[in-house]
């Protein structure tokens, strides 16, 4: 069996709330597969689900250690540093709170975070190193 990673849920205080967010950054919610207490959005190869916070920890029985964050940055890959420009600013508009304002950084890139509206950090980053599919897949070297 392949080692895939084909969703991620983020704990949200809000299902509507974070769903109107996350609508205003670009994502598409799916109609059909969603319902009023869970939004599933297609994320490139991946679904992203917005999914309440305390249905999460208990449909998980994580009462005893899950506590908030766990640290997990989910992070976007885009083709140009100008690209890490326009979506930090989408997402001001969208109600992100900008963590670090886009910028060069040690490793040769360019890049940004901001928090959604539950605290979940995103980072938007230009890797010249990787190279992108047409679909904004990573390619990562060998």
């Amino acid at each position: 069996m392949a080692s895939n990673i084909s969703l991620i849920t983020l704990g949200v205080a809000d299902v509507a709330k974070a769903t109107a967010f996350y609508e205003r950054l670009g994502f598409v919610r799916s109609k059909t597969a969603s319902e009023a207490s869970i939004s599933f959005f297609r994320a490139g190869p991946l679904v992203l689900a917005l999914w309440g916070r305390e249905d999460q920890r208990d449909d998980a029985l994580a009462g005893t250690i899950w506590t908030g964050n766990g640290g997990i940055v989910v992070a976007q890959n885009v083709a140009s540093e100008q690209d890490v420009d326009a979506m930090m600013a989408r997402a001001k508009t969208a109600g992100a709170h900008i963590l670090k304002a886009a910028a060069k950084t040690f490793w040769g890139g360019y890049n940004g975070y901001f928090a959604d509206q539950d605290g979940h950090l995103w980072e938007i980053a230009f890797n010249p190193f990787w190279k992108l599919d047409d679909d904004g897949r990573v390619r990562l070297p060998d």
